[in-house]
Formats: C-alpha cells, sequence, structure tokens
C-alpha cells in the first residue's frame, strides 16, 4: 500500500485525549470446530454397480461416519472501536447455531435441510455450509470454508467467482 493509499485509508479517532490514526487493512478470523455425522454417497438415478464403482466404501447401503473438521475463515476491517473485525463469540455461536448444532449426529442424507436431495460428498457439504453462514457473519465477510473429512481429506471452498 502506498502513502497515498494510506493516507486516503486513514481514519481519525481521539482517545484518552490523543489523536488516534487507524489505518483499514483487513484481516481474517479462523474459527475452528467439529461434528459428527454419518453419510451416504449415492445417486438414485444410477444403478447399484454404477454407485459401488465410483462410491466404493463410501456408498454402504447403511452408511458411514465421520468426525468432520471445520474451518470457518472471515474477513474485515478492524473497528476502531473495538479492535474487533468481529467478536470471536459471535463468530463462534453463528458457526454453533447454523452449523454444528444442525449437523452433528445426524445423517446428512436424511437429518439435514439444507443438504436435502444433495449427495453429501465433503465438496457439497462445505458448500452448503457456506451457504448457510454467508449472510451471517456480518459485518465480517465469509472467505473460506475448510472442512476435512479425515485426517488426510480436506476440501476447501471460498465460494463463487464473480
Amino acid at each position: 500500500m502506498g502513502r497515498l493509499d494510506l493516507v486516503r485509508a486513514a481514519r481519525w479517532k481521539v482517545a484518552a485525549g490523543r489523536l488516534l490514526l487507524f489505518v483499514r487493512m483487513k484481516v481474517r478470523l479462523v474459527s475452528g470446530s467439529h461434528f459428527s455425522a454419518a453419510h451416504r454417497l449415492h445417486r438414485d438415478d444410477w444403478d447399484e454397480e454404477t454407485n459401488r464403482r465410483v462410491f466404493d466404501k463410501c456408498n454402504n447401503e447403511h452408511g458411514h461416519g465421520h468426525t468432520y473438521e471445520l474451518e470457518v475463515t472471515v474477513e474485515g476491517e478492524i473497528d476502531p472501536d473495538t479492535g474487533y473485525v468481529m467478536d470471536f463469540g459471535d463468530l463462534k455461536r453463528a458457526v454453533q447455531k447454523n452449523v454444528i448444532d444442525r449437523l452433528n449426529r445426524r445423517h446428512l442424507n436424511f437429518d439435514v435441510d439444507f443438504l436435502r436431495g444433495i449427495n453429501p460428498t465433503a465438496e457439497n457439504i462445505a458448500a452448503g455450509i457456506w451457504r448457510e453462514l454467508s449472510e451471517k457473519v456480518k459485518p465480517a465477510r465469509l472467505v473460506r470454508i475448510a472442512l476435512n473429512e479425515t485426517e488426510k481429506n480436506r476440501v476447501v471452498y471460498e465460494g463463487e467467482r464473480a
């Protein structure tokens, strides 16, 4: 950022009788959580053989489970009054209410309204979580959902590209 840009981005505030300069800068907050859920990867419009070939052990007719690790990343400018982009407690409550409480100990194929009719791959789960959270983390802006299905498998979703 050049000097002229810094001057344009600056905000002034008087605190304790002193004039303070705040430069607008974007900062990211990352909140981690986890949930346990079952799912079956399956397409009703495919025959059993195709489903087994494509989805392998994830096509078990009774489903199987994972303990998913979730990272939600938001971005925004630091508020000069609070020093926050957003309160971590507010971010954690938004994730808990809108994601964890709705996914934890559920069967993703049957019990989760925002995944109904969607094959619950890690990719689709991450995109669904994005849709559920994007408007609920304001004034911050949701920039990334990272979902670990296992220790070795991770999906990162950063929203739709304009």
